[in-house]
């Protein structure tokens, strides 16, 4: 396995702040993300990438664990000339110490959103290659995993298969899922001899969006106007996770200012007939420069 340089794939330095990140992550995602790029398979595992990239640097204790991880690859490449394999094993198991215990990320498979074999060994909380570890007890132990999900399957609800042993499973995921929310998967993990099975909890994290800011079902989307609709009033087409709507401009729209769309937002866990709300920002384009006869225009109007 190899190691994956999450700061090349941003393009950004090690000593990046989390605010310079947070914006490079944005702008790629942005360029890279599949509305844009229908059908190119490259821009498809290039935002995959970016947003495991991201997942990593723009959580602070993530990167702390990366760096750490970094640190020991750079010791091991020095002392070794890159020659043998690093143990990923051992610098996993050391970091796991500890902590909780939580479910063997290779047995996942799908169930990790795409995310490659590197980062869900190391922030699966299991070591590489398949093993668990657990202590022998007739009680049932309650394991406990993150699943990421884009906002479009928060969205719409979706679903995930993975294999433990021999057995495929495949989890429902149900529509309204929002950060935190946590399915209960019964029974899921074969136990030592004579104890009950173990139920898996997988908790959910819905990913970041560069169209959207999330705040539990609802949603807020910067949307660009210029000068004279925020002046005149006027429309303009906004895409929601439902699909475009013509978003009505009032005569004198301030920079800044929130139009509630109700029921765009996200359906709500419990009742997926109710929907939060989108919240339109908006975001007022001055033009840089005028030609002749708008200055003109602009003074007569300065002098009215």
């Amino acid at each position: 396995m190899d190691y994956k340089d999450y700061y090349k794939v941003l393009g950004v330095e090690r000593n990046a702040t989390q605010d310079l990140i947070k914006k490079t992550y944005r702008k790629l995602a942005m360029k890279y993300h599949p509305d844009q790029n229908k059908g190119n398979k490259q821009a498809e595992e290039k935002f995959k990438d970016i947003n495991e990239a991201y997942e990593v640097l723009g959580d602070p204790k993530k990167r702390e664990r990366y760096n750490q991880l970094g640190e020991s690859y750079s010791q091991w490449q020095n002392q070794s000339g890159g020659r043998g394999n690093f143990n990923w094993n051992d610098w996993v198991i050391n970091q796991q110490r500890g902590r909780t215990s939580q479910v063997d990320t290779g047995g996942f498979g799908d169930a990790f959103g795409g995310f490659s074999d590197f980062f869900s060994a190391i922030f699966g909380g299991m070591p590489v290659g398949g093993r668990t570890q657990t202590r022998q007890s007739t009680r049932a132990q309650v394991y406990e995993q993150k699943v990421q999900i884009t906002l479009e399957e928060a969205y719409r609800g979706t679903q995930r298969q993975f294999q433990i042993g021999d057995r495929k499973i495949e989890v429902k995921i149900p529509a309204g899922a929002v950060t935190g929310t946590k399915v209960r998967v019964a029974g899921a993990v074969p136990s030592a001899s004579g104890a009950q099975k173990s139920d898996i909890h997988l908790v959910i994290e819905v990913m970041s969006d560069p169209r959207f800011t999330i705040h539990g079902t609802d949603l807020n989307a910067d949307v660009q106007i210029d000068l004279f609709t925020a002046i005149l009033g006027g429309t303009v087409t906004i895409k929601t996770l439902s699909g475009e709507v013509r978003l009505t401009i009032p005569p004198g729209t301030q920079p800044g200012q929130k139009i509630r769309l109700a029921g765009r937002g996200l359906p709500k866990l419990k009742d997926n007939q109710v929907f939060g709300d989108l919240f339109a920002l908006i975001k007022v384009d001055i033009p840089r420069k005028l030609t002749e006869k708008q200055r003109t225009l602009f003074e007569e109007l300065k002098n009215l």
